[in-house]
């Protein structure tokens, strides 16, 4: 049954002719049935919304032929934010989010709504995916991931089209949206050498991340956040800066692997961190794969601290290559 504020909200939506509202109620009421899995009540409200065979605005019916599936991936989250090394500012604010979003009806009570828009921004390789992942966990719903390669289409046109579907699809699921390299589709309008079309993409895109209903948290995430469009900005309620690690953020790193690996490297973990200073957490992973290959592939006889003396003098003589005379 769905919450009595909701059926009422609905009702003074309905007398006073607000089609926007009444069609964002609608899709909460559809989220929250397919939460319980009563996933044939939740589509035929949301094709209740269909007027005369039309497809309605906002948003519309996603039907199966539709392959929307080919525009976005589903994860299920594995990582949680207890796992992950944030600065306390953002993991305050992520907190801070999740709480509002359990406590949804609290805040409603007041006539407010939890915030759901978060943009991400900071070097490649430093969490932003992940970050989006835990808070999925954390909110206890699906991650989609938005699939590039198949909703940059060859005709601009086709892109927004198939923009549209993405949000159409999300409305009425409880879910965290999630758009990486953002700057691919949220540059800055004022650009001279954009046309007018990709500004349209711009446009519609923003009209749709407004029009989402707050039970889909939409986050995206941009390494180059100067790139984005001035709009972009104003629209997101958390705006967070995922810098590259510190050396005591590599340190805890690599002594959290060593407390997972339950075994020594051979280096403590500050040692590590002084000698592979520089590296973004992907890096670190990838290192620590690096030396647990050599390590499962000379088993029984591994020496563990020699495989990492000889990774690490691996790695940091791939730090040191220059570029040659030509720039190549």
């Amino acid at each position: 049954m769905a919450r009595a504020d909701l059926l009422v909200d609905l009702v003074k939506a309905g007398s006073r002719g607000d089609r926007t509202a009444f069609v964002r109620l609608v899709e909460s009421m559809a989220a929250e049935e397919r939460e319980k899995k009563h996933s044939l009540l939740a589509d035929r409200l949301v094709q209740g919304l269909t007027v005369n065979g039309k497809e309605r605005r906002p948003f519309g019916l996603v039907s199966q032929d539709e392959k929307t599936g080919e525009l976005l991936h589903e994860i299920v989250p594995q990582r949680t934010l207890d796992s992950l090394l944030l600065p306390k500012t953002v993991r305050v604010s992520c907190e801070e989010l999740v709480e509002e979003h359990h406590r949804a009806d609290l805040l409603r009570s007041y006539n407010l709504e939890p915030r759901h828009r978060v943009l991400l921004a900071g070097p490649p390789g430093n969490g932003k995916t992940t970050l989006a992942e835990a808070m999925a966990d954390a909110l206890m719903v699906p991650l989609f991931v938005v699939r590039y390669e198949a909703v940059i289409g060859s005709f601009l046109g086709e892109t927004s089209q198939r923009l549209r579907r993405i949000f159409e699809h999300v409305a009425s699921r409880r879910c965290v949206l999630f758009f990486d390299e953002f700057d691919t589709v949220g540059k800055e309008r004022g650009d001279t050498h954009e046309t007018g079309e990709i500004k349209r993409v711009v446009s519609t895109l923003l009209m749709q991340i407004d029009a989402l209903p707050s039970h889909v948290v939409t986050v995206v995430a941009s390494n180059h956040p100067e790139l984005l469009d001035r709009a972009v900005w104003r629209r997101f309620q958390l705006r967070l800066e995922l810098p590259s690690p510190t050396q005591a953020m590599l340190e805890e790193w690599f002594r959290r692997f060593q407390t997972r690996l339950d075994q020594s490297l051979g280096f403590t973990p500050r040692s590590l961190a002084i000698r592979l200073k520089g590296l973004s957490f992907a890096e670190a992973e990838q290192f620590a794969e690096d030396v647990l290959r050599r390590h499962v592939l000379t088993l029984p006889e591994s020496d563990l601290k020699q495989i990492t003396k000889t990774r690490l003098d691996s790695w940091q003589q791939r730090f040191t290559v220059k570029p040659d005379s030509t720039g190549t």
